[in-house]
């Protein structure tokens, strides 16, 4: 009788810790980085804020129009099922400041965006009048105060404009133009090393020998790491040798502050990764209950966060999505991009699922004609690349989940939201 040994199809294998535990355990390790640097704010998009902006001034700065229009003192306003004439006493143009008083039973011509002259409250807008020569005549149906955007209505002088940890958006970057801040402090660019690890492993500009295949999983995640806030350190391939696999993440780590590799984190006589991360650095857990992705190793090499992906292409991007992204994001500084949020989508099919473990599988995720989500799955093998290529969102079955049954609704994530 054969005894078999603990695999990836145990529930509760040794040393496996849930899917939730790890992303808690990766969370509660990561620091963020301190280091920050001023840059001009035309290439601050996308990057993490590392300072408090407070608004030096009011936004508008003074009471403008909001229409083309006549601006005049509430007073004259007609009263109910009454109509008044006013004369037209000046113009006032966008950038322009009238210092004359408007007198009672006048009014002033106003462009969109003019300051108000001093006295005046309400702006008439120039569709809701009838002009005559130099005069406009003008109904009942206006009120005090309309079509007049206040001094500090968008934002009031001293006012906290934007908080230290933000990732930084087109609209932020106009807000700190209208504001005349031409520079802004932001953390510095988070610098990451990349390997892939195997002795089958070839590059992809030479022929592909026997038994080898071709190295997907570091262009999968250049891509995905090709963010204005993050440095890219390229490792290449590094072969199955424990001497070579130590030496280059110790150089790496001396540089780097995160280091990502893949292959190598399983239980195989050939997982060389795990051997050299537990010989020269910390290892906080190597087994994780979620399919795909349940070789994944995280730990330090001096003082460097260290993630051990596994060699599935497919598990690779689950796992950099799933544990490696928030964890990135979390050691940049930022506060309000946490990871993506899910939505409920019904299953057009039936999913088979095992209790006891996180289960997250491709989805096609579309609308159906009454506005609902509804989702498909295709093949799910952690090998099938294309699984991902054809999807457009993970289907995320929690630990307790059992299978789903066709018209059930389950969690998505969509890839558009990563």
């Amino acid at each position: 009788m054969i005894t078999p040994q603990a695999s990836c199809t145990d529930i509760n294998e040794s040393g496996l810790i849930p899917f939730q535990e790890a992303q808690k355990t990766i969370s509660e390790s990561i620091q963020s980085l301190e280091d920050r640097q001023k840059i001009a704010i035309e290439t601050a998009k996308s990057r993490c804020l590392a300072e408090d902006i407070i608004s030096p001034m009011n936004v508008p700065r003074h009471n403008n129009s909001a229409v083309d229009g006549y601006a005049l003192h509430s007073a004259d306003l007609p009263k109910a099922n009454q109509s008044i004439t006013l004369i037209i006493q000046a113009t006032v143009l966008a950038g322009e400041i009238v210092s004359t008083v408007c007198k009672v039973g006048h009014c002033i011509r106003i462009m969109t965006g003019a300051a108000m002259p001093k006295g005046l409250d309400t702006v008439i807008m120039q569709e809701h009048c009838e002009r005559i020569d130099n005069t406009i005549r003008i109904d009942d149906r206006h009120h005090t105060g309309q079509n007049v955007r206040l001094a500090g209505e968008d934002l009031k002088a001293d006012s906290l404009v934007l908080q230290a940890g933000k990732y930084l958006c087109p609209a932020d970057i106009g807000l700190l133009a209208s504001l005349g801040i031409a520079e802004v402090s932001v953390k510095r660019k988070l610098r990451i090393a990349i390997a892939s690890t195997g002795n089958e492993i070839s590059a992809i500009s030479t022929p592909l020998a026997e038994g080898n295949i071709y190295d997907s999983n570091r262009y999968s995640l250049l891509a995905a790491l090709d963010r204005a806030d993050i440095e890219v350190f390229n490792l290449g391939i590094i072969k199955d040798d424990t001497a070579d696999l130590l030496k280059t993440f110790n150089d790496a780590a001396d540089y780097a502050d995160v280091i990502i590799s893949s292959g190598g984190v399983s239980v195989g006589e050939a997982d060389f990764t795990k051997a050299a991360l537990k010989s020269e650095g910390q290892i906080d857990f190597w087994k994780v209950a979620v399919k795909p992705g349940r070789p994944i190793a995280f730990g330090k090499i001096k003082n460097c966060d260290f993630f051990g992906l596994p060699g599935n292409p497919v598990a690779v991007l689950v796992t950099f999505y799933q544990f490696v992204l928030p964890a990135l994001e979390k050691k940049l500084g930022l506060i309000n991009k946490p990871i993506a949020p899910t939505f409920k989508a019904k299953s057009l099919e039936d999913i088979r699922k095992r209790v006891g473990r996180t289960e997250i599988q491709r989805g096609i995720v579309s609308q159906s004609s009454s506005g609902e989500l509804q989702v498909t799955t295709g093949k799910q093998g952690s090998g099938i690349l294309s699984s991902m290529s054809l999807a457009n969102a993970f289907i995320i079955l929690r630990d307790e989940q059992a299978s789903v049954k066709k018209g059930d609704f389950v969690e998505v994530q969509l890839f558009s939201t990563l």
